[in-house]
C-alpha cells in the first residue's frame, strides 16, 4: 500500500526517506532516520519496532543487508512485511515478503533502497531507480528523494490511489539554527495530491529555513539600504540599525534563517518586496 526511497547523500553527511501511499499520514508510521547511522523504511503491515530496531542495529555497525536480516529472521510476520534500509556506506537493502498484496517488490544499490506494495506495476520502483541515478549527486537529498518520489507518483504509484506523503532528512547539525539534526520533516497526511502537495511545502520549507548563497547576498547600502529601510517601517519595523530592523521583521516573517548582517538574501527581498 506503499512506495518508498530511502537514500544517503553523495558525501555521505545525509540520509533520509520519501514516501507516499493510499493510507492515512504515512509519514506517522514508515519513516526513521539518525544522522550519521542511517534510514529505516517499514512498511506492508508494518512493524513500527523496524524503526527503532533497525537504527539501533545500524549504529553499531551492521550493515544494510545484515540489519534487514536481523529484522526479518526476529519476526514472525515477516512474510506480509517490507522493508528498506540504508546506513552509512555501501549498498543499501530491501526485502519483501512472499505475502506482501501485488505488486509487491524492491530495488537497491549504492546509497538506495526502493520497495513499494499494492502499487500499479514494477515500472513504479524502476522508475524511481531511473529518477534516482539521473539526479544530480550534488543537489539537496531532500530534492533527488522528491524527484525520485514523483517519478514513482508519476508511474501510477499504489493502484488504490493517493492519500499522503512525507519527507524526512537528517544531517549532523544541520537543523533548524544548527540545533538538530532534522533536516527536513515534511507530512502531507490526507490530500488528494499528496506528492504534489509534498513538493509545495519543500518549497516553501527551503525559502524558511535554507541557508543564503553566500554569491548572491546583496550588500545593504546605497539606494537598496534606503528601500529595505522604507519598506520596513512601513511594516511597522524601525529599529536601532537597519540590521536591527530587518531581523526584527524577518523574525515575524520566519525568515531568520537567511539573514546575514549587513547584507540580504535575494529571497529575502523579494518576499519584502512582496509584503510591502
Amino acid at each position: 500500500m506503499t512506495f518508498s526511497i530511502v537514500a544517503r547523500s553523495a558525501d555521505g553527511h545525509s540520509h533520509g526517506i520519501a514516501v507516499a501511499s493510499k493510507f492515512l499520514a504515512v509519514g506517522a508510521a514508515v519513516p526513521a532516520a539518525e544522522a550519521l547511522t542511517g534510514a529505516v523504511a517499514t512498511q506492508s503491515y508494518a512493524n513500527l519496532a523496524y524503526r527503532p530496531q533497525g537504527l539501533a542495529l545500524l549504529r553499531t555497525g551492521v550493515d544494510a543487508a545484515g540489519v534487514v536480516a536481523g529484522l526479518t529472521a526476529a519476526d514472525d510476520g515477516r512474510a506480509q512485511r517490507q522493508v528498506g534500509v540504508v546506513g552509512v556506506a555501501g549498498d543499501g537493502a530491501t526485502y519483501t515478503g512472499a505475502d506482501c498484496h501485488d505488486w509487491a517488490g524492491g530495488v537497491a544499490g549504492d546509497g538506495f533502497a526502493i520497495q513499494g506494495n499494492i502499487l500499479v506495476g514494477p515500472q513504479v520502483v524502476e522508475d524511481m531507480r531511473t529518477a534516482w541515478l539521473a539526479s544530480d549527486p550534488d543537489a539537496p537529498l531532500a530534492r533527488r528523494l522528491l524527484a525520485a518520489l514523483r517519478a514513482g507518483d508519476e508511474a501510477g504509484g499504489d493502484k488504490r490511489g493517493r492519500q499522503s506523503a512525507a519527507l524526512l532528512v537528517v544531517a549532523r547539525g544541520q537543523g533548524y539554527g544548527g540545533t538538530s539534526d532534522v533536516v527536513a520533516d515534511l507530512r502531507v497526511d490526507d490530500h488528494t495530491e499528496p506528492v504534489p502537495e509534498l513538493a509545495r511545502l519543500l518549497d516553501m520549507h527551503e525559502l524558511l529555513f535554507g541557508k543564503p548563497d553566500p554569491a548572491t547576498l546583496l550588500a545593504l547600502d546605497g539606494a537598496l539600504a534606503a528601500e529595505v529601510r522604507g519598506r520596513l517601517v512601513a511594516a511597522g519595523h524601525e529599529g536601532a540599525s537597519l540590521d536591527d530592523a530587518l531581523a526584527s521583521w524577518a523574525g515575524v516573517e520566519n525568515l531568520e534563517e537567511r539573514i546575514v548582517p549587513g547584507k540580504i538574501d535575494p529571497l529575502v527581498l523579494a518576499h519584502l518586496r512582496g509584503a510591502s
